[in-house]
C-alpha cells in the first residue's frame, strides 16, 4: 500500500495565522492526489482525493492524525480556550431530567446529575417512590460513549427490549432485560439499524440488515428486513416477517399499537426520491395473517399511525393536506373518513401524541408551539395554556393515564417539565432546572426579512439586553433548512458562555424545513435546493444591514444538511462571513447515495444520476464548487471516526480540497474526533468541541481576551 508522503513536514501547503503577536505559519498535511475523474451525463468531474474514502487504510489513518496535530496545536495556543471549557462545565453541570413515562405502577425517567457522560434510566414506584437505577451507560464502556439507544417495554411492563450504540455509530445491538430482577436474558440481536422494538405477545418486531462487507461504518446499507423474536431464543431462530429484495433501498418498519391488537409496517423508498410512506396492517383479531394494505403505494405522501380506536387506525397524513391533517381508517369497512381538517396553521412533523384517551396535536405559528387537545371523533376539546412563547413537547401516555408530562422551552427558558392533568386541563410545574444563567439579563427577537425570491423568511435573535446596534457585535448564524426539519425555540445551555461575551445567537427558519408546512418544505427540495442557501445569505446580508453586526465578526454554523449549508454558502458569498465552522457536514454531493443509507437523502437532494438533478447539485456541492481564487473565511470543519450517517469522508476530501485551493491567511482546520459519530458521543466530548468552536470563532474574530479572565 502506498502512504502519502506527506506526514513528512518537508512537504507542506502554507497559510500563516496571527497569534498574539506573532505570525506563525500553518503547515497542512499534503494530501496525495490522484488522477481519479468520473463523467456525469458528459460533464468530467474529477476527484483526486477519492482514497480519504476508505475510512480503514493506514494512509487516511496517517492523514488523520497529521491533521489533527495541526489543528490541536493551533487550538493549544488560543490563550482563553480553557476558560471558556471551564465555563461551558459550570454552566451544563445542573441536573437534567426527562418527562417521566407510566408503565403501570412505576414510572421511568432519565437523569443526568450534570456531567455525566451519558444520562442514567432511572424507575420509582409512583411519582413520590424512590428512585432505583435500570441502566447506566457509563459503566458499560471506560470513556463513556456506549449509548442507551432503545428502551422498549413490554405491555405487563415485565421485560425492556434495552439497545446500545458503541462510539457514536448508528449500528445498535439489542438484548432483553428482566425488569424483575434488571438482569438480561441470554440472547443478543445484532446489526440493528433504523428500527424501533414493538411488543407483541411474548416477542417483538424489529429491523436489521444483514451483517455488512467491509467497513460496518462506511459500507452502504441495503435489504432492510423485519424480523420477530421470540423471548428465551437466539437471533438465529428469529421469524422474517418481511423483506422486499427487489427494492433493498427501501426502510421496512413495524411497530404495534398500544394494545397490541394492530402490527403496522411501514415502507419508505427515500432512495427513488419519494418523500412518503405506504402503509399496511395486520389484526391480530382477524383471521388473515399477512399484511393487509391501508395505502398500497409509495407516493410522497405520509401516513402515520397515532393510535387505533378499537377497529379504526387514527392517521395523521399530508395527502392534499400539505399542512397536515387527521383522518381516520376502518380496518372492518376497508375505509377512510375525516378527523382533524387541515388549518392555515401546520400540525408539527410527527407531533401528535395519545393518552388518556386524548389525542394531543402540537400546532406551529411562526415557528412556535400551539398545543390544542382533542376527543377520538376529532372534535376539539381544549387547548394547553404553554408558559411562554417557546416549544413543547411530549404528552403521550397509557389510555388510562390521568395525566401526563411535556416539556417547554425557549431560547431563554431551561426545559422545563410540566404535569397536566387532563379532567381540569390545568398544568403545574413538576420539575424545573436549576442552571447558573440569569435569563431575565437576556432577550429573544423574532424577525422576518425577505430573501433573494422576495420570500419572507423568520429568524430569532437572542442576546443580552440593552445591545448597541453599531455592527460590533459577535454573532452567530445557525441553520439547517431540509428533510422537513423544523428549528423552534430552544435552550441550550451551550450557548450561555456565547452570549456571555456580548455574542448574539441567530437561528433563520430557512426553506426546507416544515416550519410552514409541507410547502415550505418543498420550496427547499431538489431543484429548489438553491433556495435555501439564499435565505440564510440573506439573513447574513439582513444582520449587517441592520447593524447587529459586520462581515468581520459574523460566524456560521450549521451541521449534517447544515454543513453542506455552510460549504455552500461560503463558495457563493465568502465576504459575508469571518468564521464558518460546517460540521458533519453532506459535502460530495455527487457521491453521498454511495455511503450507508445516504441513498435515504435521494428524495430532499436528487442524485447525480438524474441528468437534471446533477445539474442542480453539481452547481452547489461544496467540495466541486471550491475556487483556488476566493477568499474563504477561517474555517473549521468539525467530523468523527464513528459517523456512519455523514461518513467522515465527506470532511476529510473536502478539507484536503480547501486546504490546497485557498492560498490565503485564515486558517483551514479539521477537527476529526474518535469514538463519536454524528455528534459527540459522551458529555466530556461536547463540552471540548464546543470549546474549540467559540475559542475558534472568537480569536479569528480579532478577540485577544474574554470577560471574566483570570
Amino acid at each position: 500500500m502506498r502512504f502519502f508522503k506527506s506526514i513528512q513536514l518537508s512537504l507542506m501547503l502554507s497559510s500563516s495565522v496571527v497569534l498574539g503577536q506573532a505570525t506563525q505559519p500553518l503547515n497542512y498535511p499534503q494530501a496525495r492526489k490522484t488522477d481519479q475523474v468520473d463523467t456525469y451525463h458528459g460533464t468530467q468531474v474529477a476527484d483526486p482525493y477519492r482514497w480519504l474514502e476508505d475510512d480503514r487504510s493506514d494512509e487516511t489513518a496517517e492523514w488523520v492524525k497529521a491533521e489533527n496535530k495541526v489543528t490541536f496545536d493551533y487550538l493549544a495556543q488560543i490563550p482563553y480556550r480553557k476558560q471558556i471549557q471551564n465555563r461551558l462545565e459550570q454552566v451544563y453541570n445542573y441536573p437534567k431530567y426527562s418527562a417521566p413515562n407510566r408503565k403501570g405502577e412505576w414510572f421511568y425517567f432519565s437523569k443526568n446529575d450534570g456531567l455525566q457522560n451519558q444520562a442514567v434510566l432511572y424507575r420509582q414506584k409512583g411519582l413520590d417512590g424512590k428512585p432505583e437505577v435500570v441502566i447506566d451507560p457509563n459503566k458499560l464502556s471506560a470513556d463513556g460513549t456506549t449509548r442507551l439507544g432503545a428502551f422498549s417495554l413490554s405491555k405487563d411492563g415485565r421485560y425492556a427490549v434495552v439497545g446500545l450504540s458503541k462510539g457514536g455509530s448508528d449500528w445498535q445491538e439489542y438484548q432483553i432485560m428482566d425488569l424483575a430482577t434488571k438482569q438480561y436474558l441470554s440472547e443478543k440481536i445484532e446489526w440493528v439499524k433504523v428500527s424501533g422494538a414493538a411488543w407483541q405477545g411474548d416477542g417483538f418486531y424489529y429491523s436489521r440488515y444483514p451483517k455488512p462487507e467491509g467497513s460496518a461504518l462506511a459500507a452502504k446499507n441495503e435489504n432492510h428486513q423485519v424480523f420477530f423474536h421470540k423471548l428465551n431464543t437466539p437471533q438465529s431462530a428469529d421469524r422474517l416477517v418481511f423483506e422486499d429484495t427487489k427494492h433493498p433501498q427501501r426502510f421496512n418498519i413495524v411497530r404495534t399499537t398500544d394494545d397490541e391488537r394492530f402490527a403496522l409496517l411501514t415502507v419508505s423508498d427515500r432512495g427513488q426520491g419519494k418523500d412518503g410512506n405506504a402503509l399496511f396492517f395486520i389484526d391480530a383479531q382477524a383471521s388473515e395473517k399477512g399484511f393487509t394494505p391501508v395505502v398500497a403505494d409509495i407516493t410522497d405522501f405520509s401516513y402515520n399511525v397515532v393510535d387505533n380506536d378499537g377497529a379504526r387506525l387514527l392517521i395523521l397524513t399530508n395527502e392534499k393536506a400539505p399542512n397536515s391533517k387527521m383522518i381516520a381508517y376502518d380496518t372492518k369497512k376497508r375505509a377512510f373518513s375525516p378527523l382533524i381538517a387541515e388549518r392555515p396553521e401546520p400540525i408539527a412533523e410527527g407531533s401528535v401524541s395519545a393518552a388518556g384517551g386524548k389525542l394531543f396535536v402540537e400546532y406551529t405559528k411562526d415557528v412556535t408551539s400551539k398545543i390544542e387537545v382533542f376527543d377520538y371523533t376529532g372534535k376539539q376539546e381544549s387547548e394547553v395554556q404553554l408558559p411562554a412563547v417557546g416549544s413543547a413537547g411530549g404528552f403521550g401516555g397509557e389510555k388510562d393515564d390521568k395525566f401526563v408530562f411535556y416539556t417547554f422551552t425557549s431560547f431563554t427558558f431551561p426545559p422545563t417539565i410540566y404535569r397536566y392533568d387532563i379532567a381540569t386541563r390545568k398544568s403545574t410545574v413538576f420539575r424545573a432546572p436549576e442552571v447558573d444563567f440569569k435569563p431575565a439579563d437576556y432577550e429573544t427577537k423574532q424577525v422576518f426579512y425577505t430573501s433573494k425570491d422576495g420570500t419572507k423568511v423568520p429568524m430569532f435573535l437572542t442576546y443580552r439586553k440593552g445591545l448597541k446596534l453599531d455592527g460590533t457585535n459577535p454573532t452567530l448564524l445557525y441553520g439547517y433548512g431540509g428533510f422537513n426539519i423544523s428549528l423552534p425555540p430552544a435552550f441550550s445551555p451551550f450557548r450561555i458562555p456565547f452570549l456571555e461575551q456580548g455574542g448574539i445567537y441567530v437561528q433563520a427558519n430557512l426553506r426546507g424545513g416544515s416550519e410552514y408546512g409541507e410547502k415550505w418544505h418543498e420550496q427547499g427540495m431538489k431543484l429548489k435546493k438553491q433556495n435555501v442557501f439564499d435565505d440564510f445569505i440573506a439573513a447574513a446580508e439582513y444582520l449587517i444591514a441592520q447593524k447587529y453586526t459586520s462581515s468581520a465578526k459574523l460566524a456560521i454554523q450549521g451541521g449534517s444538511n447544515g454543513g453542506l449549508l455552510v460549504g455552500a454558502v461560503m463558495n457563493q458569498r465568502p465576504d459575508l462571513f469571518r468564521v464558518a465552522i460546517p460540521q458533519v457536514g453532506v459535502m460530495d454531493m455527487l457521491r453521498f447515495h454511495k455511503f450507508t443509507i445516504g441513498w435515504n437523502w435521494i428524495a430532499d437532494y436528487g442524485s447525480s444520476d438524474n441528468p437534471d438533478e446533477f445539474k442542480a447539485i453539481y452547481a452547489y456541492s461544496p467540495i466541486q464548487n471550491i475556487k483556488p481564487d476566493l477568499k474563504y473565511p477561517a474555517t473549521l470543519i468539525t467530523t468523527a471516526d464513528h459517523d456512519d450517517r455523514v461518513v467522515p469522508a465527506h470532511s476529510f476530501k473536502y478539507a484536503a480540497t480547501l486546504q490546497e485551493a485557498y492560498k490565503g491567511p485564515n486558517p483551514v482546520l479539521i477537527r476529526i474526533d474518535t469514538n463519536s459519530g454524528h455528534g459527540a458521543s459522551n458529555t466530556k466530548k461536547n463540552i471540548e468541541t464546543a470549546a474549540d468552536i467559540y475559542s475558534f470563532i472568537f480569536w479569528n474574530m480579532g478577540i485577544k481576551s474574554l470577560s471574566g479572565a483570570e
